[in-house]
């Protein structure tokens, strides 16, 4: 196993850390042969090279079979030319190398951290198990024309009909494998996008009999992740839909320090959900679970290896269930613990499994 580990700017360094130990304990104990291979991206990168995706990270990322990204930006960077910024010249530009079409993001709410919710004095109906399918490819941040001056800015939101169905039978394939229920989230009212997309996806449903589709306008989703998130089990919606559908879905289980996700293409890219938090950088605070369950999704969909992938998940889940928890999760019912702690009880769980 090849894997590209980029750990970025910002508490990237320290989660990542903590993902590394998860990782040296699973190549021992599961008898594996991993190569790791470190790249710069982002502000780090253009603090040392001048580019936030240097010539050689690219390479790094090529030749692995995975990438494990850690989030990337910060203020200082801020300023600089579009092109030039952490997030548009390092990690756009990186998803376009790999190819990557699709971004996975598993919204889970684990039992004990149920009163720690936004909902947690709500009637939930059922548990929150959501994958959300976002494209990645396209869309109003990739479509042209596109342009920023004095007078006027605009963007293109723009979908073949090939990119929609590549993603559409990736959400319908993935729900069989679930509970065989895919809600499609779109704009067809207004949006001429929306309307393809929703032709294209009722059209791919036909080849999955098994599952259900049904059909939800943006704004209203929106409103029923709030309401009723046991509804859901896979979202399929656009990249700039699922951008903003990700991060409210990740709010409901209590911290975006729990939410990895998957991008999906040429060669998968993990990274959490969270930005790079440069205001907690160096306290020891930063919740290093995202950037570890990034490993489970690693080994379920790059090296198809579900044992090892639910093994992380349980690990992660256990050190919860017995009071490990950096601030953002204990939210004042218990003591937290710093952020080398966790990484270490996973591990100790982990042996036990």
């Amino acid at each position: 196993m090849r894997i590209a580990v980029l750990p970025g700017d910002g508490i990237g360094q320290e989660v990542m850390n903590e993902c590394l130990k998860v990782l040296n304990l699973i190549e021992k104990k599961y008898n594996l042969e991993i190569r790791i291979e470190y790249g710069e991206i982002g502000g780090v990168a253009i603090d040392k090279y001048g580019t936030p995706l240097p010539e050689e990270t690219i390479n790094i990322c090529l030749k692995a079979e995975a990438v494990l990204l850690g989030s990337i930006g910060g203020p200082q960077w801020d300023d600089l030319p579009p092109e030039k910024k952490p997030e548009i010249g390092g990690l756009l530009k990186l998803r376009n190398l790999l190819r990557l079409y699709a971004n996975l993001r598993p919204i889970i709410l684990f039992e004990k951290l149920k009163d720690i919710s936004p909902l947690a004095n709500k009637n939930l109906k059922g548990e929150i198990d959501i994958l959300i399918i976002r494209e990645l490819s396209s869309g109003i941040y990739y479509g042209y024309p596109r342009a920023l001056n004095q007078a006027e800015a605009y963007d293109t939101m723009h979908y073949q009909r090939s990119e929609i169905e590549r993603i559409a039978r990736l959400a319908f394939k993935i729900a069989t494998k679930r509970r065989k229920k895919v809600t499609s989230v779109d704009k067809a009212n207004v949006l001429y996008s929306s309307m393809l997309w929703r032709e294209v996806v009722e059209k791919v449903a036909h080849d999955y009999p098994e599952v259900t589709l049904n059909h939800l306008y943006v704004d209203n989703a929106a409103m029923q992740l709030i309401l009723n998130p046991g509804q859901f089990d896979v979202i399929l919606t656009s990249n700039l839909f699922g951008d903003i559908l990700s991060d409210e879905g990740a709010a409901l289980v209590g911290s975006l320090g729990l939410c990895p996700s998957a991008s999906i293409g040429k060669i998968n890219l993990y990274e959490p959900v969270g930005g790079s938090a440069p205001d907690i950088a160096g306290k020891g605070v930063a919740n290093p679970m995202a950037q570890i369950l990034c490993l489970a999704l690693m080994f379920e969909y790059s090296f198809k290896m579900q044992s090892i992938s639910k093994a992380i998940w349980r690990a992660v889940e256990m050190t919860i269930n017995n009071g490990f928890r950096t601030p953002d999760i204990s939210k004042g019912k218990i003591n937290p613990v710093e952020t080398s702690l966790i990484g270490d009880q996973v591990c100790e769980y982990l042996k036990s499994l």
